[in-house]
């Protein structure tokens, strides 16, 4: 039975989180997983996504039609899969990645985003790149991470040289919505001729979806034929 905490006793866990955990206990609850990341019970308390979604930016709508604001402002990325919603519990995972290191967390990710994307769609996979700093102050992109997984699994090619962060920003949590288009205007440069490549785009959680759109916007400026946006989770705006 899953023993995951309510989310308001969650400190300790977040400590938890960051140290090593026995082989084959559940990442959550410490339970025996059988060498998985989870056990089951934390498995199956995962936050699923409701099934009708915006096909580009994937909020929630009514019957699965674009949403208000891809309607009055169109992404430049062309669909986005997304595998939750970002709640608890899953957002304890994320942050065993992102502030954990637990590196284990990015190939359970990929392989089930692989079961998702249709690899004969796609020439090349480009994770979110972080900026110089960021990544000495963090070790590693977890973007990058999930994405070498993934391509070796779909046999893509990975892109971690091309597409850089060249401006720091505030971090777009820190930040309220109506700023975060502005915070990352500029802050990508590519370096390569994408044109007529079909690209598929990682991160880790999407909110408003301003980093994802601002970097698929120069991918579309340097000959991008499409972008699609993948991501563990998705921010529900209601």
């Amino acid at each position: 039975m899953s023993i995951l905490p309510h989310p308001g006793g969650l400190k300790g866990l977040a400590r938890k989180l960051g140290n090593a955990l026995l082989p084959g206990s559940c990442l959550l609850c410490g339970a025996n997983s059988r060498d998985e990341l989870l056990c089951p019970e934390c498995n199956a308390d995962l936050p699923g996504l409701p099934p009708q979604l915006c096909p580009l930016c994937a909020d929630q709508t009514t019957h699965g039609e674009r949403c208000g604001a891809c309607l009055k402002d169109a992404p430049y990325f062309d669909r986005t899969i997304a595998l939750f919603h970002y709640d608890f519990p899953l957002d304890r995972i994320i942050h065993a990645l992102k502030y954990g290191h637990q590196l284990a967390v990015a190939p359970w990710c990929s392989r089930r985003l692989g079961r998702r994307i249709a690899a004969n769609e796609l020439d090349l996979i480009i994770p979110l790149p972080l900026h110089p700093q960021r990544l000495i102050e963090r070790g590693f992109n977890q973007s990058a991470e999930i994405a070498r997984t993934l391509g070796n699994d779909l046999n893509i090619p990975v892109d971690h040289t091309n597409v850089l962060r060249t401006r720091p920003t505030a971090p777009q949590a820190d930040l309220p919505h109506k700023e975060r288009k502005k915070n990352v205007r500029g802050a990508f440069e590519c370096r390569t001729d994408l044109t007529g490549r079909r690209l598929l785009l990682i991160d880790d959680v999407m909110t408003t979806g301003a980093t994802v759109n601002e970097c698929a916007r120069v991918l579309k400026l340097h000959g991008a034929a499409s972008v699609t946006v993948a991501v563990i989770a998705r921010a529900l705006r209601h």
